[in-house]
């Protein structure tokens, strides 16, 4: 939804103009970041916003009716009624939207993306009958092909379902990673088969994965991948194995923190938290993973 969109539009304007030639000036003007108030009917709360209208066509104007059609390549969440009012405005006349179609979202436009449900339901038949899913795959697309303008970062098999519960990406955990990557750049996580695990925020550069050998990659900002679609692989490491054993003989509490029994050996295990501090198990620091 974050992706730019495509419209065309039917405006209609209150008084006839004497030229075109004003309406592709008016449209050049209106190119670009723009101040915008939602509509009265929106879902949204109607507050001053900038967005970006990137690209304006006149497709068609009829003098008579004093309708015309225009093209829109625009950012995602501007408001195209908006756009024929402030066109009226610009142009001295007062404007306003008629129709609106939206032409494309994102990757996705109406030539050759677009099926009906009879094309589903024909799809489905073949299959049915024939054993055939070449038609079925054709109008039932993986949710992956949304996401072909998104950088990757490919992560271990093993990292993949403490991902889905919303463990950090952390940088032991990436195979590769694509370049061109930028701080805080929308990115897709995904699997060594190329699937989808979720969409981040990343917190390094292509350089600094390139360079460092520990640290955050990416921040989740929505998991797509269903839970124990991979196998849990987190808890078999040589400290949280020796942590388990210690909880199964009573050296440690139900928690995993450290009582009377403990054993010194595992009161001088030293944490690094995140602020560089050292910390001792049997402090404040709680018990290790």
């Amino acid at each position: 939804q974050g992706a730019g969109k495509e419209y065309i539009s039917i405006f209609r304007l209150h008084n006839a103009i004497d030229d075109e030639k004003r309406i592709h000036k008016a449209l050049e003007t209106l190119t670009g970041a723009l101040f915008q108030r939602p509509p009265l009917i929106s879902a949204v709360k109607r507050q001053l916003r900038v967005r970006t209208i990137y690209e304006t066509k006149l497709l068609e104007y009829n003098k008579e009716k004093n309708m015309g059609i225009i093209w829109i390549k625009c950012e995602a969440g501007t408001y195209i009624r908006t756009l024929c009012v402030h066109l009226g405005l610009v142009l001295g006349t007062g404007g306003q939207m008629q129709e609106l179609r939206r032409n494309r979202s994102g990757i996705m436009s109406e030539e050759g993306e677009l099926v009906t449900m009879h094309d589903v339901l024909d799809a489905q038949w073949v299959y049915d009958n024939h054993k055939d899913e070449t038609y079925l795959r054709r109008v039932i697309r993986p949710l992956e092909s949304l996401l072909v303008a998104h950088k990757r970062i490919f992560v271990k098999d093993t990292a993949v379902n403490a991902i889905c519960y919303g463990a950090k990406i952390m940088l032991p955990g990436v195979l590769k990673y694509e370049d061109g990557i930028e701080m805080n750049e929308e990115i897709v996580i995904v699997t060594t088969k190329g699937e989808a695990v979720c969409l981040a925020i990343a917190l390094m550069t292509t350089s600094t994965i390139a360079s460092c050998d520990h640290g955050v990659v990416a921040k989740i900002k929505r998991v797509v991948m269903e839970r124990d679609t991979y196998p849990r692989k987190w808890g078999l490491g040589p400290t949280a194995s020796l942590k388990k054993k210690l909880m199964k003989e009573g050296l440690l509490d139900e928690k995993g923190k450290p009582n009377d029994k403990t054993p010194e050996s595992w009161l001088k295990y030293k944490e690094y938290k995140h602020s560089g501090e050292v910390a001792s198990a049997g402090g404040d620091t709680g018990s290790q993973a």
